[in-house]
C-alpha cells in the first residue's frame, strides 16, 4: 500500500502528492564537484524542426547534450531521436504526455514512466537510465516505478527560463553567472514556454563560449555522475 488505510482522503492526497517531495532527496541535483564540468539538459523534445537544428549547433560545437523527451512526441519523431544516440548525446525519459504527475494516480503514473521507457529503449536500442518529471512535480508512486525500470531521477540546479519567457541574452548570462562544478542547466527545445526553442537557439552560443572562458567543459548527465 502507498498510503495508510487509515489516512482520510484530502490527506492521504496531500501525503501522496506534496509529501512524495521527501523523496527528492535521493534524486539528482547536481554532479560531482570535483571537475569543472557541466551538463546541458533539453526538456520537452523532440521537436522536428527545432531539435535537429540544436543537435546540429551542439555537435559543431563539440557539446554532448542530455535531452528528456516526451513519449508522444518521440514517437512522431523517430529519426531524431534515433540522431541523438548516434553521436554523443544521451537521452531520457520525461513521460508519455508532460502530464503533472500531482494530478496522477498510480496507475497512470505507471503507464506515463513505462511507456515512455519502454518506447525510447526501442528507438535507441538502449533502455534510458535517467527520467526528469514535468515541472520537477512527483507523486510516491513514482518512486517504485523508476526502480523497477533503473532510472535515477534527475532535476537541475541552474533553470534559466520557467514558466515565463526570458530573452536569449539573459539565458545566457544567467547561466554562465550561476555556473559551478557539476551543475546540471535546464533548457528547452521544444515549446512549452512560447518561442523557447527559437531562445535557446540564440542563447546557447553566448552561454557555451561563456562557460568556456570560465574553464568549463560539457558532459552528459550520465558521465557527469559516474564515479572517477
Amino acid at each position: 500500500m502507498l498510503l495508510p488505510l487509515l489516512l482520510a482522503p484530502p490527506l492521504a492526497y496531500v501525503a501522496y502528492s506534496w509529501g512524495a517531495h521527501l523523496g527528492t532527496l535521493g534524486c539528482v541535483w547536481r554532479g560531482r564537484r570535483s571537475s569543472r564540468r557541466i551538463a546541458l539538459t533539453f526538456d520537452d523534445g523532440p521537436d522536428p524542426e527545432f531539435t535537429p537544428r540544436v543537435l546540429d549547433l551542439l555537435d559543431r560545437a563539440g557539446v554532448p547534450g542530455t535531452f528528456f523527451l516526451i513519449g508522444e512526441r518521440a514517437a512522431r519523431a523517430p529519426d531524431v531521436v534515433r540522431a541523438m544516440t548516434a553521436g554523443s548525446h544521451e537521452v531520457g525519459n520525461h513521460t508519455w504526455s508532460h502530464t503533472n504527475l500531482w494530478k496522477c494516480g498510480p496507475r497512470r503514473t505507471r503507464l506515463e514512466v513505462r511507456r515512455a521507457h519502454d518506447l525510447l529503449a526501442e528507438l535507441t536500442g538502449r533502455p534510458p537510465g535517467l527520467f526528469r518529471p514535468p515541472w520537477g512535480a512527483v507523486n510516491l508512486a513514482v518512486f517504485p516505478v523508476l526502480r523497477r525500470v533503473g532510472a535515477r531521477c534527475v532535476f537541475w540546479s541552474i533553470q534559466p527560463e520557467g514558466l515565463r519567457p526570458i530573452d536569449a541574452a539573459t539565458q545566457a548570462e544567467r547561466v554562465v553567472r550561476r555556473a559551478a562544478p557539476g551543475a546540471i542547466v535546464d533548457l528547452h527545445d521544444a515549446e512549452g514556454t512560447p518561442n523557447a526553442p527559437e531562445r535557446l537557439l540564440e542563447a546557447l552560443p553566448p552561454m557555451i563560449a561563456g562557460l568556456r572562458e570560465r574553464g568549463y567543459s560539457f558532459a552528459t548527465v550520465s558521465d557527469l555522475l559516474a564515479r572517477p
